[in-house]
Order: C-alpha cells, then sequence, then structure tokens
C-alpha cells in the first residue's frame, strides 16, 4: 500500500453534507476526507448513504448543508459537468454511456476534435485507441458500445473518465462486471493513478478487493458517518460489524449447510426431476448441455465470467432461443419460445443486470412487483388495486425492503431493496422454479444475507432455484448441487458432500486433473 502523508492537505475535504429527501434522511452531517495519492474505499450497506454522497460531490444532488473543498478550494458543482470541470471523474457501476455511438464517440464525447462543424474522425479514433492502450484494451474503436460485452463497456467507461485528466477519480463498482484478469489490470491502473498523486474513491462490495488495493476506509450506516480507518489497522470482521452496526460471528471455517443435503421431504435423487434438460444449446453461445432439477434443491452454476451461465440461464426462460435440444417439466417435452411461455409453465427469472432488464424506474414499488403476475394473468383478468395493495404490503414486509411506501418509485429505492422488490415480483407469480443470476451482484452485505436466507427458505418450501453467483463462495454455501461451466461447456457436476471449494476452482480453471 501507498505510505499517505497525513498531514498534508487533503485533496478532497467534504465537510458537515447533509441531504434529505421526502420523509428520509439520506445523509446527516457527512466528512469525508481524501489524500492526494490514495486509494479511499467508501463502504456501507444499501441505502448507508455511499450513492448520495457520490451524487453530491459530482454535482447531481444539491446537499442541503454542509460544504466541499477540492485541493483547499471551496467548490459547489451543480452538475456532472461542472464537477468534471473541477477535475471530479465518475465512473458509475451500470455504464453510463451511449450504447448507440461508437466506442470512440463515447470515449470523446463532448471534446470531440474537429474544426467549423466538421469532426475529425481520424483524430478522434486515434484518441480513442491511446486512452484504451492506457488500460491494455484491444478493441475495434468504430464498434458500436451497445454490440460488446459488458466488461468491454466498462472499460470503455474507465477509459473515458482517466481521458478526462481528473485530480479525483471516483469508481462506483467498477469491477462488478469484470473477471479477474481484467481485474488486475484495472488495479495495475489504479496503482500507477495513485503513484502520479491522484486521489480515489473506490465503492465495491467485495472486502477481498478492499484489503487488496486500498489505503483507507470510510463506513456509513444509515446516512451516518461510522469512521474513517486505515485499511491495514481495521480486521475483517470489524469491518462487517462496523457496515452493519451489530456483532458478526467468525465465519472464516464456514462451509455450506446445504452440503449434507441429501434430499429428505420434497427433494432427492429419489424423487421425480421437475426439470430436465437434454443436449440444450445454442450456437455461440453454450454447447449442448445436460442439466437436472427437482423441488427442494437450489442447482448452483459456476463458472469463470463468460463460461456461458446467463447464456445457459436465457435458454430455459425462452429469453434466446436453442438450437438443439429439448427441456422437460415433470416429464412433458415442453416448448419454451418465450418468457410468456416459461413464466405460464411455472417458471421465474431475476436478470442480472437490474437496471435494464429488471425494475421498471418510474413506476412505484407496488406497481413493480404486481408486474410479472398481471402479464401471467392477461389483459382480461386484471389485479384489482385492494389486491394490488395486499400483495405489495405482504412482500414489502416478508422480505423487508425498505420503502417509504408502497407508492414510492422503485427508482429511489437502494439496489439491495430494488433486488427484493424483483424477487418480490417473481415470488407473486407462485412459481416452481426460479433462476437468480447474481442476485446480490452489487448490493451490501446485510441484503445478501436476507437474499441467501430468502434462497434457503424457498428450498425448504419445495420450490428449485437455479442460483448464478460471480462469489464463488455464495455458491458453494448456498447449492445443494452444483453444475461447472467452462469455455461455455459443462464440465462437472457436484452433489451434497462432493461439494468442495477447492475442487471447484480447479474445474472453473480447467486444472481439475492436477488434483489426481
Amino acid at each position: 500500500m501507498a505510505v499517505v502523508e497525513l498531514t498534508a492537505p487533503p485533496l478532497l475535504a467534504m465537510r458537515g453534507i447533509g441531504k434529505k429527501f421526502t420523509g428520509v434522511t439520506a445523509l446527516a452531517g457527512v466528512d469525508f476526507t481524501v489524500r492526494a495519492g490514495e486509494i479511499h474505499a467508501l463502504l456501507g450497506e444499501n441505502g448507508a448513504g455511499k450513492s448520495t454522497l457520490i451524487k453530491v460531490l459530482t454535482g447531481v444532488y444539491v446537499p442541503d448543508s454542509g460544504e466541499i473543498a477540492l485541493n483547499g478550494q471551496r467548490i459547489g458543482p451543480t452538475s456532472p459537468k461542472e464537477a468534471e470541470g473541477a477535475g471530479i471523474s465518475t465512473v458509475y457501476q451500470e455504464v453510463n454511456l451511449i450504447s448507440s455511438l461508437s466506442v470512440a464517440e463515447n470515449i470523446g464525447l463532448g471534446r470531440q476534435p474537429g474544426w467549423g462543424g466538421f469532426l475529425n474522425w481520424r483524430a478522434l479514433r486515434r484518441h480513442a485507441r491511446e486512452a484504451l492502450a492506457r488500460l491494455e484494451v484491444d478493441c475495434d474503436v468504430d464498434a458500436e458500445l451497445g454490440s460488446l460485452p459488458l466488461a468491454i463497456q466498462q472499460m470503455v467507461a474507465i477509459a473515458r473518465a482517466l481521458d478526462l485528466q481528473a485530480k479525483l477519480l471516483i469508481l462506483d463498482e467498477p469491477t462488478a462486471s469484470l473477471d479477474e484478469k481484467e481485474v488486475e489490470e484495472l488495479f495495475k491502473i489504479m496503482r500507477q493513478l495513485r503513484a502520479q498523486g491522484m486521489g480515489i474513491v473506490f465503492v465495491t462490495h467485495f472486502l477481498d478487493q478492499v484489503y487488496k488495493i486500498t489505503d483507507r476506509i470510510t463506513v456509513l450506516r444509515n446516512g451516518e458517518l461510522v469512521g474513517e480507518y486505515p485499511t491495514a489497522e481495521l480486521g475483517r470482521l470489524q469491518l462487517v460489524s462496523k457496515m452493519l452496526g451489530r456483532e458478526v460471528k467468525d465465519e472464516e471455517g464456514h462451509t455450506a449447510g446445504n452440503k449434507d443435503f441429501t434430499g429428505a421431504g420434497s427433494a432427492g435423487e429419489s424423487s421425480a426431476p421437475l426439470l430436465e434438460v437434454r443436449q440444450l444449446g445454442r450456437r455461440g453461445a453454450v454447447h449442448p448441455l445436460d442439466l437436472t432439477m427437482r423441488k427442494g434443491e437450489v442447482t448452483g452454476l459456476a463458472g469463470l465470467l463468460g463460461s456461458g451461465r446467463t447464456e445457459t440461464a436465457r435458454l430455459l426462460f425462452g429469453i434466446d432461443h436453442a438450437d438443439s435440444g429439448e427441456i422437460k417439466i415433470h416429464g412433458q417435452t415442453q416448448k419454451i419460445a418465450s418468457p410468456r411461455d416459461a413464466v405460464k409453465l411455472g417458471l421465474a427469472f431475476c436478470s442480472e443486470d437490474r437496471k435494464v432488464e429488471g425494475i421498471l424506474p418510474n413506476l412505484s414499488v407496488r406497481e413493480n412487483i404486481i408486474f410479472a403476475l398481471q402479464a401471467k394473468r392477461g389483459a382480461w383478468r386484471t389485479i384489482s388495486r385492494v389486491e394490488q395493495d395486499k400483495l405489495a404490503d405482504h412482500y414489502i414486509q416478508a422480505l423487508r425492503i425498505k420503502t417509504a411506501s408502497a407508492e414510492t418509485p422503485i427508482k429511489n429505492l437502494s439496489g439491495g431493496n430494488q433486488q427484493k422488490a424483483l424477487l418480490a415480483r417473481w415470488l407473486a407469480t407462485q412459481p416452481e422454479l426460479i433462476i437468480l443470476d447474481e442476485p446480490t451482484r452489487g448490493i451490501d452485505i446485510g441484503a445478501k444475507a436476507e437474499i441467501e436466507q430468502l434462497i434457503a427458505k424457498l428450498r425448504g418450501e419445495g420450490m428449485a432455484v437455479l442460483f448464478i453467483s460471480s462469489e464463488i463462495e455464495e455458491v458453494v454455501r448456498n447449492s445443494t448441487r452444483i453444475s461447472v461451466l467452462r469455455e461455455r461447456r459443462k464440465v462437472a457436476d457436484m452433489n451434497g458432500a462432493e461439494i468442495d471449494l477447492h475442487r471447484l476452482l480447479h474445474e472453473m480453471a480447467g486444472a481439475a486433473k492436477s488434483l489426481e
């Protein structure tokens, strides 16, 4: 870690920042300090105030109280453009660029070279290649951004942010869509920028990354400052306790309660399969594979980024069309040509991209919750307002969704509460099988624990769950069986007591033979 001179004047000083929304105090007198040549983690549960603090700093929100100073000069940005002009650049978790424009156009947006109204395309492309070269990213700068994988889009967003010659760089969950190699490349760039004296704010839910790359940690909880700590002096359990506001027991030796699952009750090898997949595949997405799921089981799909996990889920739910294979539900061959077919057959699907494929941001929590059930019933069987209110209130309480009311626009909720509302949407359809693609991505530790508890509860009630997560420990902890994908092929199955983190990692990496 870099040695930061604590007596030097801070690069960024936010003092007494307060912000209220209707009925909610988002920030209550928060202080936040970042020094030059420092990578500073900003942590807290969803709803702790992290996003609000960043939006105040970047001019999205105007604070109700407090002041901001950059390099000792007081600033008060009222727009992201003003913040960029002051030297503050931000990369958000959801790529905030224009998908219909090319990579080069996005990197140069607002600063396109040219004269007399004519764009210098050659200079624009050259500049984009140079910006990407800083991240060692090699892609076609003429390609439409939206046509590229999400990981590449994220790297383009980071390249644009670095290109703005910022004094302070804010990275809001920048690694959520990156694989291990890409994370290491990003960390290398972050270390270089730190050595050059840049201040970096790093927001993440991956604690391993916090301890690997950051110098200091600021923890928020319920809109208030808990404290600021040197990373090397704050233990993991201490950190989690401060984030949650309660003591947390050591889970270092924790193994999945599901590992000794034998299928007693509603599931098990002797029970009839709920879903059987035989040689299901799609060219360019995933090679033909077999999959069997029973009631009361959590089947984990494990694999590195690009292994075919999400592609498999999309085939099962009819979002993409298979080139080969068949799907049986309760022993009957079914054609799932669309999500509507899947819902009618008792399937549900929570997408990994809740912003684009999940929430309806301008609709209320109530409207988001009843959306799938209304679609399943059809236009002629409308859900009465009384029933809507009853359903919404039930799931808000059952899933502990933090919202001022059922009529609050869902876009105003934290990421974890949006995720729980999406789970409520699908549970309202009373499915037999639910596909959860990265249900804990980008949400806080407390919300993760609640969702994992919900998964266990659904399993206990006899529901089948297909669980996809990039956090391998989560897959091991929550799954009763695991199918391993590598390079878009299914390469292994693990059941019950066979589930082992060490073996799983080797299977994912293609190094399983070295264990023999």
